[in-house]
């Protein structure tokens, strides 16, 4: 009995492609992507979901299989750097929450990337990461990598008119929605800072900065407290958001 293998190499190369787009996505994703993930668990992660997209999408790629590989990582990129961008609104909210609180010299390790950043920017960036998982928002990342081929046929010219004006959208909308998660301690830190003015005229001799601080913290944390679960909720309505523009209307 003889064993056809002629199918061999273009089915190698048509996997290295989708394996291209993958791991480009993989690589960037928030959870998957960060830097204290062994390598080794990013590229089984790449792997398996190659092995699960080829068989859907193998027949689009009938042209010249060796023009299109950095294409195919650029479309990854894309992916995955509009899916990051979304963790960015969480590190501006918590940028301006640290400021309003008198806490913006109190920085650590970033664990998911491996550098300094503020300490409410961190906590945030984690639990957003810790939500997105247990409500299983990553499935749309997923979803959207699936149906990129419909957006980014194999082998067709990229729009760079529509890439670039996608990136310009998502870095536009986490720096709003970052404003809008930080709004309540917007609208405290004014009304605060407005009233210690005041107490340092009416109160000279008073250390205002000394019975500030502590009390800004105090109640910044109370506020907290208060306002989490519909911060958190209105992000994971914005990241569902941003996932379902990059799947296309059926």
């Amino acid at each position: 009995m003889r064993v056809d293998i002629s199918l061999l190499p273009a089915l190698a190369a048509t996997f290295m492609l989708v394996f291209a787009r993958v791991g480009a996505m993989v690589m960037l994703l928030p959870g998957f992507g960060e830097s204290n993930v062994p390598v080794r668990i990013k590229l089984g992660i790449a792997l398996l979901l190659t092995m699960i997209i080829l068989p859907l999408h193998r027949a689009a790629y009938q042209i010249d299989l060796t023009s299109m590989s950095a294409l195919e990582i650029i479309i990854g990129v894309v992916l995955g750097a509009t899916a990051r961008v979304t963790l960015s609104a969480l590190a501006v909210a918590g940028s301006v929450i640290a400021q309003q609180l008198g806490l913006g010299f109190v920085t650590a390790v970033d664990p998911t990337q491996g550098q300094q950043g503020l300490l409410i920017g961190n906590f945030l960036t984690i639990l957003g990461m810790t939500l997105l998982f247990a409500t299983d928002s990553h499935h749309l990342v997923i979803s959207a990598l699936n149906e990129s081929y419909r957006i980014f046929s194999p082998g067709e010219i990229m729009p760079t008119g529509d890439v670039a004006a996608l990136a310009t959208r998502a870095f536009a909308a986490a720096f709003k929605i970052g404003l809008q998660l930080s709004a309540p301690f917007l609208v405290f830190g004014l009304v605060f800072n407005l009233g210690l003015g005041v107490l340092a005229r009416l109160m000279p001799a008073m250390q205002v900065y000394f019975v500030g601080v502590p009390l800004s913290i105090m109640v910044g944390f109370l506020i907290f407290a208060l306002v989490i679960t519909a911060m958190m909720g209105t992000y994971l309505d914005y990241f569902t958001g941003v996932m379902h523009d990059l799947t296309p209307l059926r």
